[in-house]
């Protein structure tokens, strides 16, 4: 397995407010910049969009820690199988940590092919978590 992790990003929000807007993918896609992605359509707990040069992905909810972790997996066909783990953690009530991982099951040419486009998706979606607006 391969993984890659985010750098540590901080949001001005409870980690209660991030959590249950990231754990419905109707809301997910707004963290997501529409630029890097296209084709995006979600169903609650999954969803399905086109990276490039990565291809089409899906994603569905596999597993919830209240406030503090959300993991997804790779659903329906996808490059390589993954999963994706956001960590939250609260050190006030307006001051929560995200950290963004994905382990990825990667042959040595997808990984040599995708590790670049991967990483950069991680950075834009923590980006997008940190800064979005959770009114």
């Amino acid at each position: 397995m391969t993984k890659f992790e985010s750098d540590i990003k901080k949001a001005p929000y409870s980690s209660e407010t991030i959590f249950n807007f990231l754990s419905d993918f109707d809301h997910f896609g707004e963290v997501i910049p529409k630029d890097k992605i296209s084709n995006w359509h979600s169903e609650g707990d999954s969803c399905r969009f086109t990276i490039d040069p990565v291809g089409e992905v899906g994603l569905r909810i596999i597993e919830k820690e209240e406030f503090g972790t959300i993991k997804y997996t790779a659903e329906g066909k996808t490059p390589f199988n993954f999963f994706l783990w956001i960590q939250l953690k609260e050190v006030d009530a307006d001051d929560t940590r995200i950290k963004l991982t994905i382990k990825a099951d990667m042959n040595p040419m997808i990984k040599m092919m995708a590790s670049k486009p991967v990483k950069k998706f991680l950075d834009v979606l923590s980006d997008g978590i940190a800064n979005h607006k959770y009114e």
